[in-house]
């Protein structure tokens, strides 16, 4: 299931706040990401980049057949569509800090004197 990232954020800041870790394997072609559900290796979420595209699905178990990286991924289904929506609240999380902090660093600092006497009345 893909997962599309504002431009205004960092696809890695999503990964890395929702849990999940880097998949090391000499074999892979691209970088991924992993987030597991138990103990295991397996059942596992695995997250692939793609510009500003998440591409996740849910691994059950490992490639049952020498020399193939095919995998029973699921693509769908609840389990894939909660992770989505848990993924997309942090998405918005990180939308109202970067926001937040937007707004903070385009406030004037006051100065001296209204701090002493009080903000002016521009009306």
């Amino acid at each position: 299931m893909k997962i599309n990232i504002p431009a205004s954020l960092n696809p890695i800041d999503i990964i890395r706040r929702s849990g999940y870790g880097s998949v090391l394997d000499r074999r892979a072609t691209e970088p991924s990401f992993s987030r597991h559900l138990g103990r295991g290796l397996y059942p596992r979420f695995h997250v692939y980049i793609n510009g500003n595209v998440l591409n996740l699905h849910l691994d059950q178990k490992q490639a049952s057949y020498e020399g193939y990286s095919a995998h029973s991924g699921e693509y769908d289904g609840d389990t894939v569509e909660r992770e989505v929506v848990r993924m997309e609240e942090i998405i918005k999380k990180l939308e109202a800090e970067r926001d937040e902090i937007i707004e903070e660093e385009l406030k004037v600092p006051e100065g001296f004197f209204s701090k002493l006497f009080g903000k002016k009345n521009k009306n």
